[in-house]
């Protein structure tokens, strides 16, 4: 009977982590970006973090103002989609928007 019971318990155990282990959690990374090539981008946000992400042709996703990674250039702002596990990190999904220079600054 110990031993239905041990195992039983193990049994739940598993059940309750292993879903948690397959869903990796997805960050976001919000930034301009510094470099741009076929395989990979630096986006930096500006407040002394710049970060790599990988193309990854099956799996990156484009939105937004640019809907293609060959259209990506130096200078546009994104927001990457990405898993906390990958290493390197792979860009998931990468959001394109139009960002105002002058955002943020008070005029009088």
């Amino acid at each position: 009977m110990r031993r239905l019971t041990f195992f039983l318990a193990a049994a739940l155990a598993v059940a309750l982590l292993v879903p948690s282990l397959a869903s990796a959690q997805m960050r976001e990374f919000t930034g301009r970006i510094d470099k741009v090539n076929s395989n990979q981008m630096i986006v930096d946000n500006r407040m002394g973090d710049k970060v790599k992400f990988v193309y990854s042709k099956s799996e990156t996703v484009v939105e937004g103002t640019k809907t293609e990674w060959k259209k990506l250039k130096q200078k546009d702002w994104v927001t990457v989609s990405w898993k906390f596990v990958d290493k390197p990190r792979k860009a998931y999904k990468v959001v394109v928007f139009e960002k105002d220079e002058d955002e943020g600054v008070e005029e009088e």
